[in-house]
């Protein structure tokens, strides 16, 4: 249980700091980013762990990854400025 905890919250870090390495100017604040990456993989350990109780090591990554990746996909903001258009124009 320790060792899933701990190697979830590395690939959550590591998740989110590649995240803030690619797309610096698409995201919020670094350490907002990274906190993000290792508490959503946390919670994705904590979850897939709960679902399927005898599960491997791998699906726990695996589980802990998608929620990690989910969680810092919703702090990307728009690249450019909203254009929007009146309703006269």
């Amino acid at each position: 249980m320790v060792l899933e905890a701990i190697s979830s919250a590395v690939l959550g870090l590591a998740l989110a700091w590649m995240a803030a390495s690619r797309l610096p100017h698409r995201l919020p604040a670094r350490p907002l980013v990274l906190s993000t990456g290792v508490a959503g993989s946390l919670f994705g350990a904590f979850l897939t762990h709960s679902a399927l109780e005898t599960a491997s090591l791998l699906l726990v990554l695996t589980g802990s990854g998608i929620v990690a990746t989910a969680s810092v996909s919703l702090l990307v903001r728009p690249t450019g400025r909203l254009r929007r258009r009146s309703a006269t124009a």
